[in-house]
């Protein structure tokens, strides 16, 4: 079953790609057995597509190539969190713990037949993607050679319930502003979710006329800037000029 694998950026993250990224699905394709196109025959008639860190719709013209179809890797477990930010939605919700799911693509974002799935990926309050993605890597290389094993087998995939539905799109332009209205945590972890994209990311505050980068901060007293929020203090541990 010749498979092309192709992909932008770490699955269903929006953000720089974790070094390793693209082995995850190579990895998973030779435990399976199953040859992989080079990438230069991405558009040639393969027997399956393998999508990851793609955050535009595939047209109807696409999905139709590959005998088997065309699936996705997604970084939660579907289907909450569809959409191009699933990861910063979860730091930015505070979740503890993150999913992943492997689904068949369809003519809309993230609302495919799900393949396999897991929860349970721990999101430690420092995360950032080199610590996530080990955490991650093993994972996605086991459910995508599940999900090929189960395609092989004629599996359809199960239907996502639509009830329990939610969106992640890419944050909003108030985001990289922070709001003292906000509670500690939610000021936390929109730091935390700065963090995650980029290092020396972070929202804007200003204090006393001065304009800050906040780039971490403490729930807990530290050494550095108090901030008084909506239910109590935060700590800014770290900062640049705004």
């Amino acid at each position: 079953m010749p498979t092309t694998a192709g992909g932008s950026g770490p699955p269903g993250c929006a953000g720089r790609s974790p070094k390793g990224s693209r082995t995850a699905t190579s990895t998973a394709l030779r435990r399976t057995g199953v040859p992989r196109r080079p990438r230069s025959n991405r558009t040639t008639s393969g027997s399956l597509l393998v999508v990851y860190g793609f955050n535009w719709k595939l047209p109807p013209s696409v999905l139709a190539v590959p005998r088997l179809g065309v699936i996705n890797v997604h970084c939660s477990l579907l289907p909450a969190y569809r959409g191009p930010a699933p990861v910063l939605w979860a730091i930015r919700n505070g979740d503890p713990h993150l999913g992943v799911t492997v689904h068949r693509m369809d003519e809309d974002f993230d609302t495919g037949p799900v393949l396999a799935q897991q929860d349970g990926i721990p999101i430690p309050d420092d995360v950032t993607p080199d610590i996530l993605w080990p955490r991650l890597r093993p994972v996605i290389q086991r459910l995508l050679a599940e999900s090929i094993d189960r395609i092989s087998a004629g599996v359809p995939g199960f239907p996502q319930d639509e009830a329990r539905a939610g969106r992640a799109g890419l944050m909003e332009a108030e985001f990289s502003v922070v709001d003292r209205t906000r509670t500690a945590r939610e000021i936390h972890n929109q730091v935390r979710t700065f963090r995650f994209m980029g290092s020396g990311l972070g929202p804007t505050l200003d204090i006393d006329g001065r304009a800050l980068r906040v780039l971490r901060t403490a729930l807990t007293p530290a050494d550095g800037i108090r901030l008084d929020c909506a239910d109590g203090p935060l700590w800014i541990t770290e900062s640049a000029p705004g």
